[in-house]
C-alpha cells in the first residue's frame, strides 16, 4: 500500500526530530519478528527512556541527508528501524543487540551514529557490548578501591602476625 505525501511528511518529520535530539542511534534490521515480541522490545525499550521506530529507508536516508553527519551511510539491507535516546549513548545499541541476542537472526545491528559520525555494525556491536554507566560506575569505584583494600588487607596480617608472636 502507497504511503501519501502527508504521511511521509509526517514520518520525515519525526525521524528529523529524534535525529534532532539523540545522541546516538543505532540501524536495526529486522526480520521474522513475531509481533508479541516486538511489544515486548519496545516496552524493555521503553523502560530505559529508548524510542523504536520502523520507517522507510528512502525517507530515513532523506532525514540523515538533511542532518549533514560525518562519515558514510552504512549499507541497510532488508526492512530498517531506528533506535534512539535514553540517558546513556550506549542504550540504543546496547538495548537491540540484546534483544537480538535473545531472538537469534531477528534483530542486528547494521550501523549508527555515534558522536554526530556514521559508524558501521562491527563498531555498532563493539559499543553495543560497553556496560552501562552505573556498571561503569562501579567498575571505576572498584579499580579505586583496590589499593585501599589492599593496604589494609596487609596491615591486618601484620596486625595478626604481632597478636600471636
Amino acid at each position: 500500500m502507497a504511503i501519501t505525501k502527508e504521511k511521509k511528511k509526517d514520518i520525515l518529520q519525526k525521524l528529523t526530530d529524534a535525529l534532532k535530539e539523540a545522541s546516538s542511534v543505532a540501524f536495526v534490521r529486522f526480520s521474522g519478528l513475531s509481533v508479541a515480541d516486538t511489544f515486548a522490545m519496545r516496552r524493555a525499550m521503553r523502560e530505559e527512556g529508548v524510542h523504536y521506530y520502523v520507517a522507510k529507508k528512502t525517507l530515513i536516508r532523506r532525514a540523515l541527508a538533511d542532518r549533514g553527519y560525518a562519515g558514510t551511510i552504512p549499507d541497510m539491507p532488508g526492512e530498517i528501524a531506528i533506535a534512539w535516546g535514553g540517558e546513556d549513548s550506549t542504550a540504543p545499541a546496547r538495548l537491540v543487540y540484546a534483544q537480538g541476542k535473545k531472538k537469534k537472526d531477528t534483530l542486528t545491528l547494521v550501523g549508527g551514529i555515534f558522536e554526530d559520525a556514521f559508524i558501521d555494525a562491527e563498531k555498532m556491536q563493539a559499543i553495543a557490548t560497553i556496560p552501562p554507566l552505573p556498571v561503569l560506575r562501579g567498575m571505576f569505584v572498584n579499580v579505586i578501591n583496590a589499593p585501599v583494600q589492599g593496604l589494609v588487607m596487609a596491615l591486618d596480617q601484620i596486625r595478626q602476625s604481632k597478636t600471636e608472636a
